[in-house]
C-alpha cells in the first residue's frame, strides 16, 4: 500500500497531515553512523531526533539564560526530516558534502510543500533556523 492511498477522507487538511505523518515514517529507514548505546545496531533518524529532543528536555537546566526549550525540542524533531529525501550525510564524508546544502533545500522544498500552508512554513522555519545555527535555541538544540 502506498502513502498516496493510505489514508483518505473528506477533510483535505487532515488528509495532507495524515499522509506526511505516514511519509516520516520513512526516517526509521534512514541509517545513521552512530551505534545505540548497546551497541547492537546502527540508530536511525527517527531514534536520533528522539533522543535529542529528549535530551533538550532532560538538560535545559544547562541551556543560555532565556533558551525556548520548546522551541528546541521542536527544532530536534523536524531537523533530519529532509533526509527522507536527501539522506543523510556523514559528518566526515567529504564528497557527499560537497552537494549536502544544494540536496537538502531541494529536499526542504519537496517535502514540505505536502504540508497545509502556515504548517509548511512553520516546520520549515524550524528547520532552516536549526540548521544556521545562529539562536541560542539552535545552537542548544545542536549541542
Amino acid at each position: 500500500m502506498s502513502i498516496e492511498n493510505f489514508l483518505s477522507g473528506n477533510d483535505e487538511k487532515i488528509n495532507q497531515l495524515l499522509q506526511f505523518t505516514a511519509l516520516v515514517d520513512k526516517m526509521t529507514a534512514i541509517e545513521r553512523r552512530t551505534l545505540l548505546v548497546d551497541g547492537r545496531r546502527r540508530e536511525n533518524d527517527a531514534e536520533h531526533s528522539w533522543h535529542i529532543a529528549l535530551m533538550c528536555m532532560l538538560f535545559k537546566d544547562y541551556a543560555p539564560e532565556g533558551t525556548d526549550i520548546a522551541k528546541s525540542v521542536q527544532m530536534c524533531i523536524v531537523h533530519d526530516l529532509v533526509e527522507i529525501y536527501a539522506g543523510d550525510t556523514f559528518a566526515y564524508d567529504l564528497q557527499a558534502n560537497v552537494n549536502k546544502e544544494t540536496r537538502e533545500q531541494e529536499a526542504a522544498d519537496k517535502l514540505f510543500s505536502q504540508l497545509p500552508g502556515n504548517l509548511a512554513k512553520e516546520i520549515r522555519s524550524l528547520w532552516e533556523e536549526f540548521d544556521a545555527m545562529e539562536t541560542k535555541e539552535s545552537k542548544f538544540a545542536a549541542s
